[in-house]
């Protein structure tokens, strides 16, 4: 079977465990929205930035002409202005998508995320290739972004990509909450006993990753859901797999075989992993 099928508004990806899951694909009015929302917050930071050092240099800038206020600016302030405002105007958007798991934050209020074509998280590679890009898809503006040749190719893409989508392998889907139950539903009811958590029933999911770096309010999400998973339907559980394990995967950054992974696997090796590492540092 083809990894990815697709069908007009929706995504779907078959996960290891052959079984599909649905994304909905974004709209462009949505990523219209999310982008323009995105452009006013990064180009009234630079404006900000540049009142900030223009103030600080104490230049009454009354009747002055740009290139007469910058003569007159000392030349450090021009020169950390300028760099401060080159790397908001270049990593604005690969910033956010890396350190949001796939959000900047016109996506994360219209409830929109960047992920791989396979569904897995973006990696800091994907999110710099898709954003450097984003200065082709949006010609012929510049300054003043147009996205014409992104609109073109996303109307012409069944998988609504512009061209930084397509080199770096991602698309933009919509969060649909109704796919499945919330955290607070999953985990509102009285636990089951702990032994069932570290039930394992998919095949060991081995991977590489420093899991000292999460917290013990992550770990319990991950044994809670391990738990209550047997009161969910195949596809609520495979789906709230996905949606647990992706934070932690964007945090812990872990090395794996492809060929041998599931999302479930890997939260039950995550749950076996961190109390072993528990019980050896007690």
């Amino acid at each position: 079977m083809s990894q990815i099928i697709e069908t007009e508004e929706t995504l779907i990806i078959e996960t290891p465990e052959r079984v599909p899951l649905e994304f909905a694909l974004a709209s462009i009015g949505n990523r219209f929205l999310a982008v323009a929302i995105d452009h006013f917050i990064q180009f009234l930071s630079m404006f900000l930035i540049a009142w900030f050092f223009v103030s600080i240099s104490g230049i009454d800038t009354a009747g002055s002409s740009t290139s007469a206020v910058m003569s007159e600016m000392p030349k450090w302030t021009i020169a950390i202005m300028i760099l401060l405002l080159f790397l908001l105007f270049s990593g604005f958007f690969i910033f956010f998508e890396w350190l949001w798991n796939g959000q900047t934050p016109g996506k994360r209020l219209l409830k929109l995320r960047v992920i791989r074509e396979d569904g897995r998280p973006i990696t800091l590679w994907e999110a710099i290739a898709r954003n450097l890009l984003r200065i082709f898809d949006a010609i012929p503006g510049f300054v003043v972004p147009i996205y014409s040749i992104g609109l073109i190719t996303i109307f012409l893409n069944k998988r609504d990509q512009r061209v930084g989508d397509i080199f770096a392998g991602t698309v933009v889907i919509r969060e649909r909450a109704d796919e499945a139950p919330t955290f607070e539903e999953t985990f509102s009811t009285e636990s089951f006993a702990r032994d069932l958590a570290f039930r394992r029933v998919q095949k060991k999911t081995e991977f590489q990753a420093d899991i000292g770096v999460l917290s013990e309010n992550e770990i319990e999400v991950v044994e809670s859901f391990l738990r209550r998973r047997w009161d969910l339907s195949e596809r609520q559980r495979l789906w709230m797999a996905w949606r647990v394990a992706l934070p932690i995967m964007y945090k812990i950054k872990p090395s794996y075989d492809m060929n041998n992974f599931t999302y479930e696997g890997f939260l039950e090796e995550l749950l076996h992993q961190f109390n072993t590492r528990r019980r050896f540092l007690n």
